[in-house]
């Protein structure tokens, strides 16, 4: 199983899970997405792999969905060293201090917790790509490959 938790203001990042999740079937896994993610998701039953799809709001901030999950992990920790993820950070390159500032900060958090990124983060500036799926498509195909992801 693989376990998208999705971030989103206006449903931008909840459209790239969408777009990416066939790319995780034609691999090989059962998917399921998160769009009013709770700790509970992740830690509630065995979640190997993960991604976070998260766009930035405010100063760097958690869209409101995705407050709750934010701060749970936070304040109650999580023991995250079997889960392996990647990251998909949407910001806006025009806030120049906060931009994908909750995609960085998730990645700090969930490192502290012990979780293993896969690969790089990806960045997607919404000032040069308009689509954000038309970056995410990509380097998930390009994740899955060069990370060996592929289970069928």
């Amino acid at each position: 199983m693989l376990k998208i938790f999705v971030g989103t203001m206006y449903g931008g990042a909840l459209d790239v899970a969408e777009q990416v999740k066939p790319l995780f079937e034609q691999a090989g896994y059962d998917v399921a997405i998160y769009d009013q993610p709770a700790l509970e998701d992740l830690t509630g039953s065995p979640t190997d792999l993960a991604v976070f799809c998260v766009s930035t709001t405010g100063s760097g901030d958690y869209p409101g969905n995705f407050v709750a999950f934010a701060r749970s992990l936070q304040e109650r920790g999580a023991d995250l060293s079997t889960l392996r993820y990647g990251l998909i950070a949407l910001g806006d390159s025009s806030y120049v201090d906060s931009f994908c500032g909750a995609g960085r900060s998730l990645d700090e958090l969930l490192a502290e917790y012990g979780a293993q990124r896969l690969g790089e983060r990806l960045e997607i500036d919404a000032m040069e790509t308009f689509m954000a799926d038309d970056a995410a498509i990509p380097w998930v195909e390009e994740w899955i490959e060069s990370q060996q992801l592929a289970v069928s």
